[in-house]
Order: structure tokens, then sequence, then C-alpha cells
């Protein structure tokens, strides 16, 4: 599967707000939900369990919780960018304020981590990066992480 193809432009959210981690992870959840996703509190238990085993932040404000969830057909991808950073014990210690999503089925582990490789790469580079967190548009957002 492509990052195409995982990431629907309605997987796209802009200006999300959140005061802490674990705020952020509630309400990425509850928005995934609303888009037609799984149950958020599916969700938030299994980003909060990735998380225990290590901050998915991984530097220069970007972050990449994924996790893999049993209730899951395909590979779902979201974008989600925040209107103020928030800490989230990244590698360098910055505040995030752009996540790239990723939810699987436990049996997807090779299209999980190529997934999850391509949006780490796009959010990576400077460019992309800094188009995303000026961007106004769902689609334009889209377009950009997509390439």
């Amino acid at each position: 599967m492509s990052l195409q193809t995982a990431l629907a432009a309605e997987h796209v959210f802009l200006g999300v707000r959140a005061g802490a981690k674990p705020e952020l992870i509630v309400e990425i959840a509850r928005r995934i939900e609303a888009a037609g996703g799984p149950p958020a509190a599916l969700v938030v238990s299994a980003l909060q369990a990735r998380e225990v085993l290590g901050s998915t932040g991984v530097g220069n404000g970007i972050a990449v919780p994924h996790a893999a969830l049993p209730e899951l057909a395909a590979p779902l991808a979201y974008l989600v960018q925040l209107a103020r950073p928030v800490p989230f014990a990244a590698i360098d210690g910055q505040a995030v304020d752009l996540l790239f999503v990723l939810l699987t089925p436990p049996a997807a582990r090779a299209e999980h981590l190529a997934l999850l490789a391509a949006g780490t790469r796009r959010l990576r580079e400077p460019a992309v990066a800094a188009a995303l967190r000026a961007v106004a548009s769902k689609a334009a957002a889209h377009a950009l992480l997509v390439g």
C-alpha cells in the first residue's frame, strides 16, 4: 500500500490544540474516530502503549506515533498540524507541532515499516515541514505530504 492510499485527504487535521502529550493523543484519537477510523478508546490505548516503549518524537518538531490495531483491515495514516507545539519527550527535547500517525493491522508489519519510513522521510524534509507548518488547507497539506 502506498502513502497516497493510506493517507486520505480527510485524514489531515490542521490547527489541532492540546496542552500536553496525553491530551494530544486523546484529541488525535477523537478526530480519527470522527473521520471514520477505529474507536478513540482503542487508538488512545494503542498509541499510549507505544509511547511507553519510548517517545515517537523524532526531532525538529516532528513525531510519528504508530501502533498496530487488530481491528483494522488495512493501514490508516493521518497528518496532524498543531496550532502550538506540545512537549512530546522528543529525542532532541523540542516540542512537537507536526505528527504523522500510522495505524496498521498486526499482520501488515512490512507495510507498517514502509509507510512509517515514507511518512517520516517526507516530514523530515525541511522544505516540506516548513510548508506544512504554514499550510491553510487540508488539500494543500495532503498534497505536500504525499508529494
